[in-house]
């Protein structure tokens, strides 16, 4: 008896430990640090900088000397023949020797403007990967709050399906004991066949989002941590939009890479100008070379050599190419600058999208804060009603309808909200993972 006892204390005791532990959630700041290893956009993000930081070093290295070294050896077996004094002769020998060839470039300047140009790519590298660095805190967020929103619509559809179907079970009840017509049973039959289709619908939108995400992740991320039903999403610091567009003109990385894309089509044109200019070189070489032995028998003949000097070269004529290139490259400066001109505008346009998105939703929220309310009393009213004989089936079902709505608007404005804010920073090139970290608190284990 009471080993039976004991086996049923155990057995409640391993469903109590069971049932109390935790399902543990990922929060925001977790997901983005996974996807900084695993996302692959972002990996070849980084080394594509990595290879751009190298142009650099490259133009330096034209403005260094240059060391050459060859050596050879050689061997012979030659025969030789007097014709006249009929003497014949043969040798076996091996000729050797060495050279160092020095050049150190004193005046190139087709090398010294592609010094500036390799400056310039390794700016161009280093924004456009800051820019890559924003692009995956945004993609982050995105795909994250677009589960969290699947979710949230889900469980909306989940919860208006559940009072249609006991609206749906009521005018059924109804219809039997003949204190409802048959088009109470029917609307309610339309309106579960209807949510049913969303159901499946937002099912299927959760498991997309879903996948989107493990995407960048690498990996299913499992449960995540929630939006707090109150946290409090802040307006726009500066207030002035004028602020936020100046900013983005200027500061976004966008811009930043099109700049130096623009001051790198300028220096391009000069540097094919400079294929008119005459160029000169400190120029040194060291050699020793050994002849072996001369033929009948004559010592063999070792010499060292040692040159020092300038080299000048001066182009006079080369078929009109220089001239051909040159006009290339001032085609493609304009294009440069019209470019970067546009993406001025296109800043300047994101920074007003998404200054406006989050004035707007931040409205848009308290809105259906209130609609939500509101149709929540409303939904209570209309059964009330329902139940006394002055609402009609009908009523209720759009009353439950509208609670949904509202729910599912105001999840998708908050988020929507939140995710404004970050675009916002990334228009002006000032996002970055502290701003993770500063809306992390905003969200909930589950």
């Amino acid at each position: 008896m009471s080993s039976k006892l004991s086996a049923s204390r155990l057995s409640l005791l391993i469903a109590t430990l069971f049932s109390a532990t935790p399902v543990f959630s990922v929060d925001l700041m977790q997901v983005y640090r996974e996807a900084q290893s695993n996302d692959q956009q972002y990996v070849a993000a980084r080394a594509t900088a990595e290879a751009g930081r190298e142009k650099g070093p490259q133009g330096l290295a034209d403005l260094l000397p240059s060391i050459n070294a060859s050596a050879n050896t050689v061997w012979n077996d030659n025969d030789y023949k007097r014709v006249i004094a009929k003497v014949k002769d043969s040798n076996e020998f091996n000729t050797h020797g060495y050279n160092v060839n020095l050049t150190q470039p004193l005046f190139r300047w087709q090398n010294i403007v592609q010094y500036s140009q390799g400056k310039l790519q390794v700016v161009q590298a280093e924004a456009n990967f800051a820019q890559a660095s924003q692009d995956l805190i945004l993609r982050v967020a995105q795909a994250y709050f677009d589960v969290l929103n699947a979710g949230e619509n889900l469980k909306a559809v989940r919860a208006n399906k559940q009072s249609i179907t006991q609206q749906l079970e009521q005018a059924k009840k109804n219809f039997e004991v003949g204190t409802a017509t048959i088009t109470d049973s029917q609307e309610a039959q339309a309106r579960f066949d209807l949510v049913s289709s969303q159901e499946i619908a937002a099912e299927s939108d959760l498991e997309i989002k879903r996948y989107i995400l493990r995407v960048i992740v690498g990996r299913d991320v499992g449960e995540l941590n929630r939006l707090k039903p109150q946290a409090e999403l802040k307006p726009p610091q500066p207030a002035a939009m004028e602020k936020w567009v100046e900013s983005a003109e200027n500061d976004s990385f966008v811009v930043q890479a099109q700049q130096a894309q623009a001051e790198l089509a300028a220096k391009e044109v000069e540097r094919m100008r400079a294929g008119h200019y005459p160029t000169l070189d400190v120029v040194a070489n060291y050699g020793k070379n050994n002849s072996g032995l001369a033929p009948f028998g004559s010592d063999a003949l070792e010499t060292t050599a040692r040159n020092v000097g300038l080299q000048l070269n001066i182009p006079i004529f080369q078929g009109g190419y220089v001239n051909s290139k040159t006009r290339e490259a001032a085609a493609n400066k304009m294009a440069a600058q019209a470019g970067l001109e546009n993406t001025k505008r296109m800043a300047a346009l994101n920074a007003q999208q998404s200054y406006l998105g989050v004035v707007n939703g931040l409205a848009q929220i308290r809105a259906l804060d209130a609609a939500l309310i509101s149709s929540t009393s409303a939904l209570e009213s209309n059964k009330l009603g329902y139940e006394v004989g002055v609402r009609i089936n009908i009523d209720v079902l759009n009353a439950e309808n509208q609670v949904y709505v509202a729910k599912r608007d105001l999840a998708r404005a908050r988020f929507d909200t939140l995710l404004s804010q970050l675009k916002l920073k990334a228009a002006v090139g000032s996002l970055s993972e502290t701003d993770l970290e500063q809306i992390n608190p905003l969200f909930e284990a589950p």
